[in-house]
């Protein structure tokens, strides 16, 4: 009987044994090669190398000229938008928080139909006291067909009425003195860090059905707002409807020398028109806008009326502003600078302006204003 515990024999030692090999998925062979295939037609077609296939395509957009790499213009430029998103913040794209139209939570139906009116918008902020203070959002397709459903009659007691009601409503029964909260129309809103990603924010709009986010800063402020259309305008470009009308230029030469410039007017802007003798200098690496240079500039808010010494021989003057922010601005070339310089001119003030919407005092709100950006 042959030993079991015998070791093996040297010929039986090279027997060929089947031992388990990895088979990979056919899904994933499928797959890999085809991504190969097609990388190396890319290879052979653009004579990339073995970067990917993020900056390969981004060489022949930014090197190719146009129609040499198969996409028109207007999708080179999309494809552009595109790539460029992955560093977009939402504090580059958002509203300034000057420019967000929003509403008290009490405010009685009439007045927030009015609001809508005056404001162009389909959706509204809505907050407790002040901005800082968020509850939500309204919608006026939420404030019409709550309307609407208080404003519905029995379509019987209707057709028994000597002159039917049009559309079965009785507008007189609405309570326009009802508040906004009372009505129960607030929805949520989405909240967002200046420094988060637009594309994030895209995609969070996408899975929660808001859209419409505050931009709160880390301190709890509200710095601005985004809504899905700023995101895709970075994309296609503005997207103008039939209530957008056209604005003026940002910035215009008058009769007598002198410039009147919104004071949203981009900075580079600015200085292509007047030249290079409006020399800002380092201003603008910290501010975007004439406001945020103004501010700048004075330390603080200025307010209407205000001379506030430029670069080199300007000046220049507030013409318009609230106190929230500066609208309009005078940019004058003086002939010689005054010595000892002119005092800034600033009519006296009863009491510190306050902010309408926050009910803050405004005079140290520089550093916000400063933020404010030309909306693409």
């Amino acid at each position: 009987m042959p030993d079991r515990d015998h070791p093996p024999s040297s010929a039986a030692s090279y027997e060929p044994r089947n031992l388990p090999v990895p088979v990979p998925r056919p899904s994933s062979v499928a797959r890999e090669h085809g991504e190969n295939w097609f990388n190396r037609a890319l290879r052979a077609l653009f004579g990339w190398g073995g970067n990917s296939i993020r900056a390969d395509l981004k060489d022949v957009l930014e090197a190719g000229a146009p129609g040499e790499s198969g996409f028109s213009p207007d999708e080179s430029r999309m494809l552009r938008n595109i790539l460029g998103l992955r560093e977009r913040r939402v504090g580059d794209v958002m509203v300034p928080r000057a420019d967000i139209v929003a509403v008290q939570q009490d405010i009685p139906l009439g007045d927030l139909l009015r609001e809508f009116a005056n404001a162009g918008h389909s959706r509204l902020v809505a907050y407790n006291d002040t901005l800082d203070d968020p509850i939500g959002m309204v919608h006026i397709r939420d404030l019409i067909a709550f309307m609407a459903a208080h404003a519905s009659v029995d379509p019987k007691k209707n057709a028994r009425r000597k002159k039917p009601l049009p559309a079965g409503l009785d507008l007189k029964a609405i309570n326009l003195a009802m508040s906004m909260s009372d009505a129960k129309i607030v929805r949520e809103i989405l909240y967002a860090p200046p420094s988060m990603r637009v594309i994030d924010l895209l995609a969070k709009m996408q899975a929660t059905r808001i859209h419409l986010a505050l931009v709160i800063d880390e301190s709890g402020v509200t710095d601005g707002l985004v809504s899905i259309e700023d995101i895709v305008e970075q994309i296609v470009g503005d997207i103008e409807d039939e209530h957008d009308e056209d604005e003026p230029p940002g910035i215009t030469r008058q009769p007598d020398g002198s410039f009147i410039a919104d004071a949203r007017t981009a900075l580079d802007d600015v200085v292509e028109l007047i030249g290079p003798d409006f020399d800002i200098g380092d201003a603008a690496e910290d501010v975007d806008t004439l406001g945020g240079f103004l501010v700048t500039r004075a330390g603080r808010l200025p307010v209407r009326g205000e001379l506030i010494p430029g670069p080199g021989l300007f000046e220049l003057e507030v013409l318009d502003a609230d106190p929230r922010r500066i609208k309009r601005v005078r940019i004058t070339r003086l002939k010689e600078r005054p010595n000892p310089p002119r005092e800034v001119r600033r009519p006296p003030e009863p009491f510190p302006p306050t902010d309408s919407t926050t009910g803050k005092d405004a005079s140290n709100t520089g550093a916000a204003a400063s933020k404010i950006a030309q909306r693409p």
